[in-house]
C-alpha cells in the first residue's frame, strides 16, 4: 500500500462523500480507491467509513483521523513546494471556476501576465455561472459576484463591480425609451431575466435616487443562467439589461447598447474568491487570490 495514495484517497472520499467522485477527481478507478481505504483501515485496525449502497459517512474515529490527514497532506505539499524557492515560484495545478463574462473579458486576457510571473502554475479553468460544489467537484476556489450565501465557505473580497441598466437600440425603437424605472413593469416593456443558480428565480433590479428606493421586477420573454447568453439576449433586443459596466461599456461605445436611468444609482456587486474551509491555502492559491485582487483594482481604475 502506498501510504500517501491511501491518505489522499481517504481525504477525497470524506470530502466528496462518494467513492465514485473521489476516484474521478484522483484519476483512479473506484476499485483502486476502495482497496486503498480497505488497506488503510486494516493497517490502522479502525473503521474509518460506514458504507452503504446509497451513501458514505465518516465514523467518529474517521473524522478525527481526517483532521490529522488534512494537516499531513498540507505539510507534504508545503515541503514539496518549499524546495527550490517555493514562495517565489509556486507550482502545481490550480482548479478554478470563474463566471463566463469575467473569464472572457478580464481574467483570460490577463493570464499571460500571470503565467510570466508564475510559469509553473497550471490552470484547470471552469468557465460558468453555475453553482459549484467545491469539495465534490474538487475545485480549489471559485470567483463569484454577489453576496455569498454559503456560510461554510472561506472567502476573500477582492473588489466590486459597478452596475448600470442598458438596452439595445433595436429594443428602444420597438418599446420606446423609458424615463422612469417603474416603466419597466408596464405591459409593453421587457427585461432579460437572469436566473439565480441558488433559487432558480429572476432577481429584481434594485436602484435608488435621492431617497427613492425601488426594486423593479419587470417581465421577461427569456431568462438565462449564463452571463454571456444574458448579454447576447440584450444585444439582440430581447429586453433591458442590468449589467456590470465592464461588460456593457465596450458595446455602449460602439452604439450597440444605450445606458438608461443615468440619475439612478445601484449598489455595487461585491466579488469574492471562495474556497473550502478544510482546504490548505497553498502558495499557488495564495498568489492567485492576490493576483485577482490586483486585477480587480486595475479594472476599477481603468
Amino acid at each position: 500500500m502506498d501510504r500517501f495514495d491511501a491518505l489522499q484517497a481517504f481525504a477525497r472520499v470524506v470530502e466528496a462523500g462518494s467513492f465514485t467522485k473521489a476516484a474521478q477527481t484522483l484519476h483512479m478507478s473506484k476499485t483502486t480507491v476502495t482497496q486503498l481505504i480497505q488497506q488503510l483501515e486494516a493497517r490502522l485496525r479502525v473503521k474509518l467509513l460506514n458504507r452503504t449502497t446509497r451513501q458514505v459517512k465518516v465514523t467518529a474515529d474517521g473524522a478525527a483521523y481526517y483532521e490529522r490527514v488534512v494537516r499531513v497532506l498540507a505539510d507534504l505539499e508545503d515541503a514539496d513546494t518549499g524546495l527550490s524557492s517555493a514562495l517565489s515560484t509556486p507550482r502545481g495545478r490550480l482548479r478554478v471556476d470563474v463566471p463566463s463574462p469575467f473569464a472572457r473579458m478580464i481574467l483570460v486576457p490577463a493570464l499571460p501576465a500571470f503565467h510570466a510571473r508564475y510559469p509553473d502554475i497550471q490552470f484547470d479553468l471552469g468557465v460558468s455561472d453555475r453553482r459549484v460544489d467545491l469539495i465534490g467537484d474538487n475545485v480549489d476556489c471559485v470567483l463569484r459576484g454577489g453576496e455569498l450565501t454559503d456560510a461554510s465557505l472561506m472567502a476573500r473580497r477582492v473588489g466590486e463591480l459597478q452596475l448600470g441598466v442598458y438596452a439595445a437600440p433595436s429594443y428602444l425603437e420597438r418599446a420606446g425609451m423609458p424615463t422612469h424605472p417603474r416603466e419597466l413593469e408596464d405591459a409593453h416593456h421587457r427585461v432579460v431575466g437572469f436566473l439565480s443558480t441558488r433559487t432558480g428565480k429572476v432577481a429584481p433590479i434594485a436602484m435608488r435616487r435621492e431617497g427613492e428606493h425601488l426594486a423593479v421586477q419587470g417581465r421577461y420573454v427569456v431568462a438565462v443562467d449564463d452571463g454571456n447568453a444574458y448579454l447576447a439576449a440584450g444585444l439582440a433586443g430581447m429586453g433591458v439589461l442590468w449589467l456590470p459596466r465592464y461588460m456593457a461599456e465596450p458595446h455602449a461605445a460602439r452604439g450597440e447598447l444605450a445606458p438608461l436611468f443615468g440619475d439612478w444609482r445601484f449598489d455595487p456587486m461585491p466579488m469574492y474568491v471562495a474556497f473550502p474551509p478544510n482546504r490548505h491555502v497553498s502558495a499557488k492559491l495564495r498568489v492567485f487570490i492576490d493576483w485577482v485582487d490586483e486585477l480587480m483594482a486595475q479594472s476599477a481604475s481603468g
